[in-house]
């Protein structure tokens, strides 16, 4: 892992000690009947011709500040979203290196009836009793041989876990999983580098699997989405929706840049 990966794990785990010592910490059990379901979600956009686009609320990445997201920003940005036609919302709630906040998610949740993902970095399951969402980001390099029981224990407490991976061996270890959806991650987290031919190269072996296996799995393209043509390509992959963040919060219109990639195959 690159070492800006290794200090935001860390961070994580500091912040988990917190957690765990605050006795008066106030905890959001999830109510598993509210869930929203993405999964027909975005097989609805798909039936449109129309990208299943899970916008993201992005404050920064890692050195990058893109702007300032406080609570009421979130939501005014996730309607716009919304309006603009995403499939669903994905909220980072990482506070030292992403400048998220689990208050950002909230006030998201309750501005839009979207199904919402928390981006984070989960590490410990002590995190899932911090904030209500519907879908839950679980990162296989992180997690390695604790990502299985991790996905089990999500799916138990009313999430649907996301599981993203990089290489063929994560996503080996990701198709052992009872995880439902899959994010190919075309950032490298050893590199930081990002190549959209990440999922050119394993949306193929997910199809594959899934025809072998008679299962069904979910793709979605994380990062590096940035225009009409990037779309097109994770999409003729196999992808069947994108994850898209600082395009749209670097854009400037948050509504026209959403609508933009949600209409990329018209």
């Amino acid at each position: 892992m690159h070492s800006v990966i290794n200090n935001i794990v860390k961070s994580t785990e500091n912040r988990i000690s917190k957690i765990k010592t605050d006795t008066g910490q106030k905890v959001n059990l999830k109510n598993t009947d509210e869930k929203r379901d993405i999964i027909n979600a975005i097989k609805e956009k798909k039936k449109e011709k129309k990208v299943a686009v899970i916008a993201e609320v992005k404050p920064a990445s890692p050195g990058k500040k893109l702007m300032d997201i406080l609570p009421d920003d979130a939501a005014r940005i996730a309607k716009e979203m919304e309006r603009a036609g995403a499939v669903a919302i994905s909220v980072l709630t990482e506070p030292e290196f992403f400048h998220g906040s689990t208050n950002n998610l909230e006030a998201v949740r309750k501005k839009v009836p979207l199904p919402v993902l928390r981006k984070d970095f989960i590490v410990n399951k002590v995190q899932f009793d911090e904030i209500e969402s519907d879908l839950i980001l679980l990162i296989a390099g992180i997690l390695r041989n604790t990502l299985g029981k991790m996905v089990d224990l999500a799916i138990s407490k009313g999430f649907e876990p996301l599981v993203e991976v990089h290489n063929k061996d994560e996503l080996a270890e990701a198709l052992k999983t009872n995880a439902r959806i899959i994010g190919i991650n075309n950032r490298n987290l050893s590199t930081l580098e990002i190549n959209l031919d990440t999922t050119i190269k394993l949306a193929p072996i997910i199809r594959d699997f899934d025809k072998t296996n008679d299962t069904y799995h979910i793709i979605v393209s994380e990062s590096g989405i940035y225009s009409i043509e990037d779309i097109k390509m994770v999409i003729e992959a196999g992808a069947d929706a994108v994850l898209v963040g600082t395009s749209i919060i670097k854009s400037g219109d948050i509504y026209t840049k959403t609508k933009e990639l949600v209409d990329a195959l018209d």
